[in-house]
């Protein structure tokens, strides 16, 4: 009995070793035993330990398991012909200074560049990459590539019935926001392109091709991964692919196919600290790109559905302070401009908690969301309002027709007076204050004109010439209705008062503990 256990000790540890096909387990282990010299009732455990084992590995496998492949040859072969190298000729003012990573005024300047700076006017030639996404010729690429060209010429990857000439490009449409710019060739033949993927259903770790012309070295490929999701460097749009694929200047506008040669980002930006691919690029998401495409198609321009609300995000302890708020989910209005949301009825202190249908989780996500809304459509807005949930219909504006609406003031201005609380002096604004202040004639409201440098309002930024709108989320005109917002947010329990503050015309809100 003792040798018995013994043996099957061994089988098993062997076993472990020596781990059998996946695809034939009984033929390895018949294999295995024989190898042994094993009985037939020793044969019986060992082969049903290895089942089991099998078992256990299968069961620990995702179903949708991919292994990397063998080659990327035979995708990028299929893909190839459809990426194009941009280059531009623009006659440019000279200036000093090292070579960046993007031209001036591109949104992306720390990050990515493809052309050299010099003194004096000369006339710079620029490279970049596109791909083209129909059989009449429209190409997509970065507009950071092509802006303030004069000249824009397109050469086709070699082969497979593509022009074999260099093509002058006409500019359609280009939109800042997302760096994206819509070109249109006119060829003798029908084009090889590329269709668009859903970048939404792309998953962190799935394989990644870049595509494009990195230092002006030619037609180029890389594989890599997709690293994160959903990444935002610099605007109210973003939407980034982040990957290890090399990108290199003069990939910018290239493509980022997935494994089923689908389009699901156009490569934009890296971070660098030498200017050179370190494995961290980001490409413009398909989502934002096939919008932005639709409409430079259609109209030569972006038209992005507008609020006309200023907002900002919920910090922890402003949940406490507002009436009715369950968490920090949601978008606070700071200011209601003259505009659609001020037609509907939406006000300063606010919290939009549902825009067209959809929960608002912060601000970023409700700008997006309205940007992709249809100009002209009318939408519910659910706000929150005095710890009661309102449900109010707005008519969208034109982002790009009304980004100037401005605030109004209509309050009626008081005698100055001061008052210390909370770590703060403040003071009724006169005429003189306001004009310091640089603010409108009427404007009300009370002037931080001092603070004590150990106090939480220090600490959380206040200082002397900011204006206090709005306490408890009701305007101020007197140091009278101050102190009366802190007894009512006292009697009512609360432990910090919300403060909608000024400053330089742009205005925030931040909460105060009411704590002695």
């Amino acid at each position: 009995m003792q040798n018995m256990q013994s043996n099957e000790e061994f089988t098993l540890q062997y076993l472990a070793k020596n781990l059998p096909s996946r695809r034939q387990p009984a033929r390895s282990a018949v294999k295995v035993a024989t190898q042994l010299k094993m009985s037939l009732p020793m044969f019986a455990v060992a082969l049903t330990a290895l089942l089991a084992f099998c078992a256990i590995v299968l069961a620990s496998m995702p179903a949708n398991a991919r292994s990397a492949p063998a080659s990327f040859a035979d995708l990028a072969e299929k893909i190839s012909p459809a990426v194009v190298n941009i280059t531009t000729s623009t006659v440019i003012a000279g200036r000093t200074g090292p070579q960046g990573i993007v031209p001036e005024g591109s949104p992306f300047e720390e990050f990515f560049n493809n052309r050299p700076r010099n003194n004096g006017p000369r006339r710079s030639s620029a490279l970049g990459s596109g791909f083209v996404i129909s059989e009449d010729g429209f190409i997509v690429t970065n507009n950071h590539v092509i802006e303030g060209a004069d000249e824009i010429q397109i050469e086709f990857f070699p082969g497979d019935g593509q022009p074999t000439e260099l093509l002058n490009a006409e500019l359609i449409g280009t939109d800042k926001n997302t760096d994206i710019a819509l070109l249109k060739v006119d060829a003798d033949t029908p084009l090889r392109h590329v269709p668009f993927g859903d970048s939404n259903i792309a998953r962190v770790g799935d394989w990644v091709l870049a595509m494009g012309n990195p230092l002006g070295q030619g037609f180029s490929v890389s594989a890599g991964i997709i690293s994160a999701r959903n990444r935002a460097l610099q605007g109210s749009y973003d939407d980034y692919i982040q990957t290890d694929a090399a990108i290199n200047r003069g990939n910018s506008g290239g493509p980022l196919f997935n494994m089923d040669g689908e389009v699901i980002g156009v490569n934009t930006a890296i971070l660098s600290p030498n200017g050179g691919s370190i494995g961290i690029g980001f490409a413009m998401s398909s989502d934002v790109v096939t919008r932005v495409v639709a409409q430079l198609k259609e109209y030569g321009e972006t038209r992005r559905g507008w609020l006309g609300v200023r907002i900002q995000d919920i910090a922890p302890d402003m949940v406490s302070a507002i009436e009715g708020l369950e968490n920090e989910k949601g978008a606070l209005v700071t200011d209601v401009p003259d505009g659609p949301a001020k037609n509907a009825g939406i006000q300063a202190g606010d919290v939009i908690l549902n825009f067209d249908g959809d929960e608002v989780e912060d601000t970023r996500g409700l700008v997006r969301r309205v940007g992709n809304t249809d100009v002209d459509k009318t939408v519910r807005v659910v706000v929150l309002r005095d710890g009661s949930r309102e449900t109010l219909r707005v008519t969208l504006g034109r982002r790009e027709a009304a980004e100037a609406a401005s605030a109004s003031g209509d309050d009626t201005p008081q005698e100055p007076d001061s008052l210390d609380i909370l770590g703060m002096t403040l003071s009724e604004l006169s005429d003189d204050m306001r004009q310091e202040l640089g603010l409108s004639e009427g404007a009300a409201g009370l002037a931080v004109v001092d603070l004590d440098e150990a106090s939480e309002a220090f600490s959380k930024g206040l200082r002397a010439g900011d204006v206090i709108t709005e306490a408890g989320q009701e305007k101020l005109e007197t140091v009278g209705d101050f102190e009366d917002r802190v007894a009512d947010a006292r009697d009512a329990g609360r432990t910090s008062l919300l403060l909608l503050i000024r400053r330089d015309g742009q205005p925030r809100f931040l909460a105060l503990s009411l704590d002695d």
